[in-house]
């Protein structure tokens, strides 16, 4: 398996739901975070937890519906002086259901595609060219698989050019440590996912980021987390590695 221990990290909306579950896995496993959220405010609580498992840590704030403010942020990790190795895409925002789709706003796809789309592909053009110089490194963006609904078409719209970043970008980089995929927690009960969803968000551990430790030189798959609820790390990612081939 990729060896986490030691190495730095960055996730997206680490301040509640899945990427929270994610940040105390990941410091669990001995890496260290750089843990972003709208506000700094947001993340203490995480940031705690983290810290008492071991993990070094920075805190970073930004409105990923805001470029400038994701341009800023990323010049601020670059400030921290330590190298990411691992990036996770975990922030998204669902803005609306739309029961009259007929009526969506333009707006919808503006803002989904700043958040979903926009902010992590500037987060990968940024510390994707260090991985590729260093011969290693770990993204996963996080998708989804919402299908056929066309009350949520911003959303389901931003995920889908999300998986088409991913999967192009994974083509220059197949075959090598650089490894570049995506990751769905599948529909949980989070702020997002809402009450009714059929998962536990703990559902999606350790699945939500097999990927990252999946050492086999493959990218643009898609892992759906339910694949592998109530696995251990280990057997998920051998199923990882086993059952889940490139799209080359």
């Amino acid at each position: 398996m990729y060896q986490v221990k030691g190495k730095w990290a960055l996730i997206t909306g680490a301040a509640r739901g899945i990427g929270y579950l994610t940040a105390k896995f990941m410091a669990a496993q001995g890496c260290n975070l750089i843990l972003h959220s709208r506000s700094l405010e947001h993340t203490k609580k995480v940031l705690d937890e983290v810290r008492a498992l071991g993990a070094s840590t920075h805190a970073v704030a930004a409105d990923l519906n805001d470029l400038d403010a994701v341009q800023a942020m990323l010049k601020e990790i670059d400030g921290f002086g330590v190298q990411v190795d691992i990036v996770l895409n975990n922030a998204g925002l669902q803005i609306a259901y739309r029961n009259d789709y007929l009526q969506t706003p333009a707006s919808d796809y503006e803002i989904s595609f700043r958040v979903n789309t926009i902010a992590p592909a500037m987060i990968c053009y940024h510390f994707l060219p260090g991985m590729m110089a260093r011969g290693s490194g770990r993204i996963l963006n996080t998708t989804s698989g919402i299908a056929l609904d066309v009350c949520q078409a911003g959303y389901s719209a931003s995920k889908a050019a999300l998986d088409k970043i991913t999967i192009d970008l994974g083509s220059k980089v197949q075959g090598t440590d650089v490894m570049i995929n995506l990751t769905d927690p599948g529909w949980c009960r989070t702020d997002l996912g809402g009450p009714h969803a059929p998962n536990a968000p703990e559902s999606a551990i350790p699945g939500i980021v097999a990927g990252v430790f999946a050492d086999d030189k493959r990218s643009g798959r898609y892992l759906g987390a339910q694949h592998f609820a109530g696995m251990t790390l280990e057997e998920a990612v051998k199923k990882v590695e086993r059952e889940f081939p490139s799209p080359y």
